[in-house]
């Protein structure tokens, strides 16, 4: 027996020698590919969790280090020494975490369930090291003594304020009883996400009856039934990802079908296999049970304070003022819709599966727009062309594609990025159309992040995810108008990326308050409405034409449609979140409610003041509302206007010198002033010092309402 348990012990550390030597992971430092980038078409699933489980050991080992460290602490022993821990934590968890958004399978999601307990207790550890946060917290207490420069002591307080805000000066107990929670919090978020992805993906419906399709054009209608043979299946196969969901909800004249759609989509994990109603409840629960341990009122008073709204009352200002200016509009745009629909021969009220569809055939009729004719001119390639092409005129960017930089999935694009004197900048990646794997959206994130080794500027690596239209057997892939406007967004994200210039990656790219992080991608969106942009790229994708100018007249004149109604909408958000996270007592469901029953009507009252078409029974948005319950807008998503209000303002600086004469829309000294202070400097100063810096003042709303076409009813 004895010689028998020693083989097994033998054969176990063999094979566990041969996956070490076997994985990517480990030799990060060494990999062959171009600018070190992942060598993805080595790394398996196997490999996850032994890199993470010795990422862990090693970060831990490091942290002890610094933490047991006899010298006096320094900045550099230090706040530095905790900054550069954990490397290959963080190389493979880049890796692993942008792969279960954008390619992921039921294993590595099983991977994921049993690794948020363990990145939860690695995470809280770290912040609970009492000897680590003494070591750091006489540093900052010795801050003004010390030579530092500004981003050196903006990093110092946010460390300091990071250990402050989880947990540091917490008594013994509840640190333990903060470990807790945010081990819970962290299963509870994870499950919603997943939730919400699997529901998304188990819902289809086969349509037989061609006629039941009625309205849908034949690009869409092909891409319905190679979904359908894909599963061999016979017909047009639906789902809820937005490449089909947009398309009926806009243009499909069976209305019971819209109906039924609407209905799958905002009813996704209310009841059934992954119900999230309960999850909601334990989510808010549990944040509410963390801030008030740190002696705060409610969630959204924790979340706020790093912030440029700062607290709650400022974020309410917000809302409140963009309600009582936009909402008498769009109250006028409903009445507006539904008296065209009656005259169409529609009867009764319009209901939320009306709007899409009613709306686009009234902006047709009053714009002679229609996405159908204005996706002729922006084919994905040409799109691309525009895209790069603005990066070129505003910041001397140029791209080029490198098939030898290895991607994780044959879609993805990859490419080198070079500054205007022609010195590499960056690796960006393209991720454009839906997949199973791939959740729902569009988004920006880093594969690596940048920051200086000594005198090296080591050079990001950026990703782009989105999902857009895909070719057809006959047509590439021809984005609608808001497609090309969310490249033009998450690009914005992805050259706030590529072109830091930071110290430290803590500060770097987009580690920035959450409510100024939208400023450079919103900020990108305007110049989808100029026509000095158009011309760059926007051509017919058979003939080579290029854009009419009268339609670029036309798409001008239809630039403000429905704009107090899409505030409304997203007013509507920001109400249900801050409803949620200004909760003072922890939310129970009464006697005479199922915990759907509650949820739903907490949901409904909250968005209940910009309500503008009725409620629909059993449905609601927010228990697929990933933003709020699984990413990291919780408290935070009212940032959407607060970033608009800052881009409009922005972008009236661009205007304003287009309109002077011998003026451009890109003009060189704006993109200057843009790209120094806004766009290179990460996190590394007071946010609203580099807007001030950028534009010469603070913003107002001025120039938001302006674009949108709105008069000013009251500003408070």
């Amino acid at each position: 027996m004895k010689s028998k348990f020693l083989s097994v012990i033998l054969l176990m550390a063999t094979a566990m020698t041969a996956i070490a030597s076997d994985n990517p992971f480990f030799d990060y430092k060494n990999w062959k590919t171009p600018h070190g980038t992942y060598p993805f078409n080595e790394i398996r699933n196997e490999h996850y969790m032994p890199a993470f489980e010795e990422g862990m050991k090693q970060g831990l080992e490091e942290i002890n280090q610094i933490a047991e460290n006899p010298a006096a602490p320094t900045f550099q022993n230090t706040i530095e020494a905790y900054v550069n821990a954990g490397q290959l934590l963080s190389v493979v968890s880049s890796c692993f975490y942008n792969l279960t958004n954008a390619e992921t399978n039921d294993e590595l999601q099983q991977i994921e369930m049993e690794l948020s307990p363990k990145m939860s207790e690695y995470s809280s550890t770290i912040r609970l090291n009492e000897k680590l946060f003494q070591r750091i917290k006489t540093v900052y207490e010795q801050r003004d003594k010390l030579k530092l420069n500004k981003e050196q002591r903006k990093m110092l307080q946010d460390i300091y304020d990071s250990f402050a805000n989880n947990g540091a000066n917490l008594s013994a107990d509840d640190k333990l009883k903060y470990k807790e929670l945010s081990a819970r919090l962290s299963r509870l978020t994870l499950t919603f996400g997943q939730n919400v992805l699997k529901a998304t993906n188990a819902w289809s419906l086969l349509i037989t009856n061609e006629q039941d399709l009625a309205g849908i054009n034949d690009d869409t209608k092909q891409m319905l039934r190679k979904k359908a043979e894909q599963k061999e299946l016979q017909g047009w196969l639906l789902d809820l990802r937005p490449t089909t969901y947009i398309p009926l909800m806009q243009d499909c004249s069976n209305r019971d079908l819209r109906r039924e759609i609407y209905t799958a989509y905002n009813s996704r994990c209310i009841g059934g296999e992954f119900d999230n109603t309960q999850v909601i409840v334990d989510i808010v629960n549990t944040r509410l049970e963390l801030a008030q341990l740190f002696g705060k009122e409610t969630y959204a008073d924790k979340a706020l304070v790093k912030t440029m709204a700062e607290n709650k009352q400022n974020v309410y200002k917000l809302l409140d003022e963009l309600r009582d200016n936009y909402m008498p509009v769009a109250r006028q745009e409903v009445e507006e819709l539904q008296q065209f629909a009656s005259e169409q021969g529609f009867y009764g009220q319009l209901q939320p599966w009306d709007w899409s569809y009613w709306s686009k055939k009234l902006k047709e009729e009053k714009y002679a727009v229609s996405d159908d004719e204005v996706r002729q001119y922006f084919p994905l390639d040409k799109v691309k062309e525009g895209v790069f092409g603005l990066a070129k005129r505003l910041y001397g960017l140029t791209f080029k594609e490198n098939k030898q930089i290895q991607v994780y999935h044959p879609e993805v694009c990859a490419y080198e990025v070079f500054d205007e004197k022609g010195k590499f900048l960056a690796v960006y990646y393209a991720d454009f159309h839906p997949r199973e794997g791939k959740r729902g959206g569009a988004w920006m994130n880093d594969f690596k992040p940048q920051w200086m080794e000594g005198k090296k500027d080591s050079r990001p690596h950026i990703v782009n995810v989105m999902n857009f239209t895909r070719p057809t057997d006959t047509k590439p892939a021809l984005l609608t108008y808001d497609e090309v406007r969310t490249f033009l967004h998450e690009f914005g994200h992805g050259l706030h990326g590529m072109l830091t210039r930071c110290q430290y990656n803590y500060l770097s790219g987009t580690n920035v308050p959450r409510d100024f992080v939208e400023l450079p991608s919103q900020f990108n969106e305007n110049f989808i409405d100029e026509k000095e942009f158009l011309d760059t790229f926007a051509q017919h994708f058979e003939t080579g034409e290029p854009i009419p100018q009268e339609l670029i007249d036309r798409m001008k004149r239809a630039a403000n449609y429905h704009a107090a109604y899409a505030c409304a909408r997203q007013l509507s958000f920001g109400y249900l979140d801050m409803a949620w996270h200004t909760i003072t007592e922890p939310f129970e469901v009464s006697d005479c409610q199922t915990t759907q029953q509650a949820v739903i009507e907490f949901a409904n009252k909250a968005m209940q003041q910009v309500q503008v078409l009725p409620n629909v029974p059993d449905t609601q948005m927010e228990t697929a509302f990933t933003h709020i319950f699984s990413g990291g807008y919780a408290a935070g998503y009212y940032s959407y206007k607060w970033s608009e209000l800052l881009d409009a303002d922005a972008f009236s600086v661009f205007k304003a010198a287009a309109a002077k004469q011998g003026g451009t829309i890109f003009d060189k000294k704006s993109a200057e002033l843009f790209r120094k202070n806004i766009l290179e400097r990460g996190g590394t100063e007071p946010v609203m010092e580099l807007y001030k810096r950028f534009r010469g003042g603070e913003p107002t709303i001025n120039a938001l309402m302006e674009r949108d076409g709105i008069k000013a009813v009251i500003i408070k």
